[in-house]
């Protein structure tokens, strides 16, 4: 009796250790800045570099890619969790040479930018890149917002309530919450969790066009969640959902045809 008390008081203890540990550093789980994955992709297109002012000490790398500021919409473009502006190279390689114009934004602490991610950090730094943008002389109705995984969650935020032309939703989860009990079934992640990302709650409050992509193969971000996604998004709404290798060119073209 004496052991088994000794062997369950000692898997507790290493539980609470555990959940501790996870909590103080949950975000170095959640953003990888310094993740490479993809390398050697040779820029196919004419970029210029920009920074973006968030707040007195933070200045958001940025490319962005103008083909007729004027007449073409802008797709503006959040990226996913892990890596730098580089990463996404073999993207903006398949889009070059749309009738589009880019911006491709790296939030606080990626691609060399001073600042942690969190959040509420991303939200902010989403929402100056639009305001930014406006500044510039593009309107919302100009603007396309394109989220990729970790990304989705933080176009929805600022796509709510808002005239953009349209929002394409690439890999999208459903909320952080549901995403970590899918990989962390054994911690209480909705008391862990600290950066939420509600997406599903905060997509009856979208109303523009909107595009959901997510490919069969999905290891990271579970393909029912890009479903789940689409079910509850407003009209009028697309889907792209391949079974296998996951392609954009395609679908893309529905939001900025030249109809809008």
């Amino acid at each position: 009796m004496k052991y088994l008390y000794l062997t369950l008081s000692s898997i507790i203890i290493a539980y609470l250790v555990l959940l501790i540990f996870i909590y103080f550093y949950q975000r170095n789980l959640l953003y990888h800045p310094s993740e490479n994955n993809y390398q050697n992709d040779k820029i196919l297109f004419s970029y210029e570099e920009v920074f973006i002012n968030v707040d007195d000490e933070i200045k958001l790398k940025s490319w962005i890619i103008k083909k007729d500021i004027k007449n073409f919409k802008t797709l503006v473009f959040f990226h996913g969790n892990a890596g730098d502006l580089k990463n996404r190279i073999y993207k903006l390689n398949l889009i070059k040479d749309f009738d589009i114009n880019f911006l491709i934004v790296a939030y606080r602490g990626f691609s060399g930018n001073e600042g942690s991610p969190s959040e509420k950090g991303l939200y902010q730094d989403a929402k100056d890149t639009i305001a930014w943008l406006n500044k510039q002389g593009i309107k919302d109705k100009q603007i396309i917002i394109y989220g990729e995984s970790l990304g989705t969650g933080v176009s929805v935020e600022v796509a709510q309530n808002k005239n953009f032309a349209g929002i394409i939703l690439e890999s999208p989860f459903t909320s952080m919450v549901e995403a970590g009990k899918h990989y962390y079934f054994y911690l209480p992640v909705s008391l862990l969790l600290k950066d939420r990302y509600e997406t599903i709650k905060k997509l009856k409050n979208v109303k523009i066009p909107i595009l959901v992509m997510h490919g069969g193969n999905d290891k990271i971000v579970p393909f029912h969640m890009g479903k789940k996604v689409f079910s509850e998004a407003n009209d009028p709404k697309y889907s792209y959902f391949p079974k296998g290798q996951f392609l954009i060119l395609d679908k893309i073209l529905l939001f900025y045809d030249p109809i809008w």
